[in-house]
């Protein structure tokens, strides 16, 4: 399941580094990276069947 996207309340807007949407976006990016290697290693499995 993806990462819950922040509110935009949950941003203080005084310049955090990092910010909770720059953490949001790491986290999204990394669930990206899983989630096609998951649906790779999905269709190899397929595929062998």
């Amino acid at each position: 399941m993806p990462p819950a996207q922040p509110d935009l309340d949950d941003c203080c807007h005084s310049g955090c580094n990092p910010c909770v949407f720059d953490l949001y976006d790491e986290a999204l990016e990394r669930y990206r990276v899983a989630f096609a290697a998951w649906q790779a290693r999905q269709h190899t499995r397929q595929q062998a069947q």
